[in-house]
Protein backbone atom coordinates (compact mmCIF):
# COMPACT_ATOMS: atom_id res chain seq x y z
CA UNK A 1 0.00 0.00 0.00
CA UNK A 2 3.23 2.55 0.62
CA UNK A 3 3.59 4.86 3.28
CA UNK A 4 -0.17 6.24 3.74
CA UNK A 5 -2.11 3.47 5.81
CA UNK A 6 -0.51 -0.45 6.18
CA UNK A 7 -2.53 -3.64 4.93
CA UNK A 8 -4.39 -5.54 8.13
CA UNK A 9 -1.82 -7.72 7.56
CA UNK A 10 0.92 -5.66 8.21
CA UNK A 11 -0.75 -3.74 10.59
CA UNK A 12 -1.18 -7.33 12.81
CA UNK A 13 2.07 -8.46 12.27
CA UNK A 14 3.71 -5.12 13.44
CA UNK A 15 5.43 -4.24 9.72
CA UNK A 16 5.95 -1.86 7.79
CA UNK A 17 3.49 -2.32 4.63
CA UNK A 18 5.71 -2.46 1.63
CA UNK A 19 4.60 -1.09 -2.12
CA UNK A 20 4.60 -4.48 -3.48
CA UNK A 21 2.84 -5.98 -0.34
CA UNK A 22 1.18 -9.35 -1.43
CA UNK A 23 -1.41 -9.46 1.34
CA UNK A 24 -2.51 -5.04 0.73
CA UNK A 25 -4.99 -6.10 -1.79
CA UNK A 26 -6.80 -8.84 -0.63
CA UNK A 27 -6.92 -7.86 3.82
CA UNK A 28 -7.02 -4.19 3.54
CA UNK A 29 -6.69 -1.74 6.61
CA UNK A 30 -10.59 -1.49 7.22
CA UNK A 31 -10.95 -5.14 7.97
CA UNK A 32 -8.50 -6.66 10.52
CA UNK A 33 -10.50 -9.84 11.31
CA UNK A 34 -10.31 -11.11 7.64
CA UNK A 35 -6.24 -11.72 8.06
CA UNK A 36 -6.45 -12.09 11.79
CA UNK A 37 -8.22 -15.38 11.33
CA UNK A 38 -7.09 -16.45 8.48
CA UNK A 39 -3.16 -15.77 10.25
CA UNK A 40 -4.47 -17.93 13.15
CA UNK A 41 -5.65 -20.93 11.04
CA UNK A 42 -2.86 -20.70 7.85
CA UNK A 43 -0.40 -18.51 9.17
CA UNK A 44 0.88 -15.76 7.77
CA UNK A 45 3.94 -17.11 5.79
CA UNK A 46 1.89 -20.19 3.96
CA UNK A 47 -0.30 -17.79 2.93
CA UNK A 48 1.90 -15.52 1.71
CA UNK A 49 3.84 -18.75 -0.11
CA UNK A 50 0.18 -19.94 -1.51
CA UNK A 51 -0.77 -16.22 -2.99
CA UNK A 52 2.69 -16.52 -4.90
CA UNK A 53 1.92 -19.35 -6.32
CA UNK A 54 -1.08 -18.26 -7.75
CA UNK A 55 -1.57 -16.13 -11.12
CA UNK A 56 -3.34 -12.97 -9.98
CA UNK A 57 -6.42 -13.64 -11.20
CA UNK A 58 -7.04 -16.68 -8.78
CA UNK A 59 -5.72 -14.87 -5.75
CA UNK A 60 -9.06 -13.09 -5.24
CA UNK A 61 -10.85 -15.79 -5.09
CA UNK A 62 -8.38 -17.95 -3.41
CA UNK A 63 -8.01 -15.51 -0.93
CA UNK A 64 -12.09 -15.90 -0.20
CA UNK A 65 -11.39 -19.66 0.34
CA UNK A 66 -8.96 -19.06 3.00
CA UNK A 67 -11.28 -16.42 4.63
CA UNK A 68 -14.09 -19.34 4.21
CA UNK A 69 -12.48 -22.59 5.36
CA UNK A 70 -10.80 -20.64 8.21
CA UNK A 71 -13.88 -19.14 9.80
CA UNK A 72 -15.55 -22.97 9.19
CA UNK A 73 -12.28 -24.35 10.94
CA UNK A 74 -12.55 -21.96 13.86
CA UNK A 75 -16.34 -22.76 14.14
CA UNK A 76 -15.44 -26.61 14.11
CA UNK A 77 -12.34 -27.21 14.22
CA UNK A 78 -12.43 -31.27 13.58
CA UNK A 79 -14.23 -30.57 9.97
CA UNK A 80 -14.13 -26.87 8.96
CA UNK A 81 -15.86 -26.26 5.81
CA UNK A 82 -16.59 -30.11 5.13
CA UNK A 83 -19.32 -29.95 8.55
CA UNK A 84 -21.09 -27.35 6.82
CA UNK A 85 -21.14 -28.97 3.35
CA UNK A 86 -22.28 -32.07 5.15
CA UNK A 87 -24.78 -30.50 6.59
CA UNK A 88 -26.16 -28.63 3.66
CA UNK A 89 -26.01 -31.63 1.69
CA UNK A 90 -28.13 -33.31 4.27
CA UNK A 91 -30.07 -30.68 4.29
CA UNK A 92 -30.71 -31.01 0.47
CA UNK A 93 -31.66 -34.83 0.93
CA UNK A 94 -34.08 -34.14 3.58
CA UNK A 95 -35.84 -31.23 1.86
CA UNK A 96 -36.27 -33.45 -1.49
CA UNK A 97 -37.50 -36.03 0.51
CA UNK A 98 -40.50 -33.92 2.12
CA UNK A 99 -40.89 -32.95 -1.48
CA UNK A 100 -40.81 -36.49 -2.81
CA UNK A 101 -43.70 -36.96 -0.29
CA UNK A 102 -45.44 -33.48 -0.94
CA UNK A 103 -45.93 -34.60 -4.29
CA UNK A 104 -47.31 -37.95 -3.21
CA UNK A 105 -49.93 -36.54 -1.63
CA UNK A 106 -50.69 -33.87 -4.56
CA UNK A 107 -50.98 -36.92 -6.57
CA UNK A 108 -53.08 -39.14 -4.25
CA UNK A 109 -55.49 -36.14 -4.12
CA UNK A 110 -55.53 -35.99 -7.56
CA UNK A 111 -56.63 -39.31 -7.71
CA UNK A 112 -59.04 -39.21 -4.81
CA UNK A 113 -60.83 -36.44 -6.95
CA UNK A 114 -60.75 -38.41 -10.29
CA UNK A 115 -62.84 -41.56 -9.25
CA UNK A 116 -63.31 -42.51 -12.60
CA UNK A 117 -59.39 -43.17 -13.24
CA UNK A 118 -59.32 -45.46 -10.41
CA UNK A 119 -61.39 -47.89 -11.84
CA UNK A 120 -60.21 -47.70 -15.40
CA UNK A 121 -56.83 -50.06 -15.94
CA UNK A 122 -53.76 -48.29 -16.37
CA UNK A 123 -53.99 -48.12 -20.78
CA UNK A 124 -57.39 -47.13 -20.68
CA UNK A 125 -56.31 -44.45 -18.64
CA UNK A 126 -53.49 -42.93 -20.79
CA UNK A 127 -55.98 -42.56 -23.53
CA UNK A 128 -58.58 -40.96 -21.19
CA UNK A 129 -56.46 -38.34 -20.21
CA UNK A 130 -54.30 -37.62 -23.03
CA UNK A 131 -52.90 -34.06 -22.00
CA UNK A 132 -52.29 -34.98 -17.97
CA UNK A 133 -49.36 -36.29 -16.45
CA UNK A 134 -50.06 -39.89 -17.40
CA UNK A 135 -46.58 -41.64 -16.42
CA UNK A 136 -46.95 -40.84 -12.61
CA UNK A 137 -50.18 -41.98 -12.29
CA UNK A 138 -50.54 -45.08 -14.09
CA UNK A 139 -47.53 -46.02 -12.12
CA UNK A 140 -49.15 -45.23 -9.22
CA UNK A 141 -52.12 -47.08 -10.27
CA UNK A 142 -50.41 -49.75 -11.26
CA UNK A 143 -48.57 -50.52 -7.86
CA UNK A 144 -51.06 -49.81 -5.42
CA UNK A 145 -54.90 -48.93 -5.33
CA UNK A 146 -54.33 -48.65 -0.71
CA UNK A 147 -53.75 -44.77 -0.53
CA UNK A 148 -54.50 -44.95 3.41
CA UNK A 149 -51.26 -44.79 4.12
CA UNK A 150 -49.64 -41.80 2.17
CA UNK A 151 -51.57 -39.06 4.20
CA UNK A 152 -49.77 -40.76 7.43
CA UNK A 153 -46.71 -41.19 5.73
CA UNK A 154 -46.87 -37.28 4.79
CA UNK A 155 -47.84 -35.95 8.54
CA UNK A 156 -44.58 -37.42 9.77
CA UNK A 157 -42.52 -35.25 7.48
CA UNK A 158 -45.05 -32.24 8.37
CA UNK A 159 -42.67 -31.48 11.55
CA UNK A 160 -40.53 -28.43 11.82
CA UNK A 161 -38.65 -31.39 13.98
CA UNK A 162 -37.34 -33.08 11.05
CA UNK A 163 -35.69 -30.18 9.10
CA UNK A 164 -31.81 -29.64 10.97
CA UNK A 165 -31.71 -26.73 12.71
CA UNK A 166 -28.13 -24.60 11.35
CA UNK A 167 -25.43 -24.11 14.36
CA UNK A 168 -23.79 -21.67 12.11
CA UNK A 169 -27.06 -20.28 10.68
CA UNK A 170 -26.51 -16.97 13.08
CA UNK A 171 -23.39 -16.10 11.90
CA UNK A 172 -21.95 -16.11 8.43
CA UNK A 173 -18.44 -17.57 7.63
CA UNK A 174 -17.34 -15.29 5.52
CA UNK A 175 -16.91 -12.48 8.39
Amino acid sequence: MGGTSPCASCKLLRRRCAKDCIFAPYFPSDDPHKFAIVHKVFGASNVSKMLQELPLHQRGDAVSSLVYEANARVRDPVYGCVGAISFLQNQVSNLQMQLAVAQAEILCIQMQQEPVAATLPASQMLDHHQYQDHDQKSLLLSNTHDFSNIPQYVSSFGSSSNVIQDPLKRESLWT
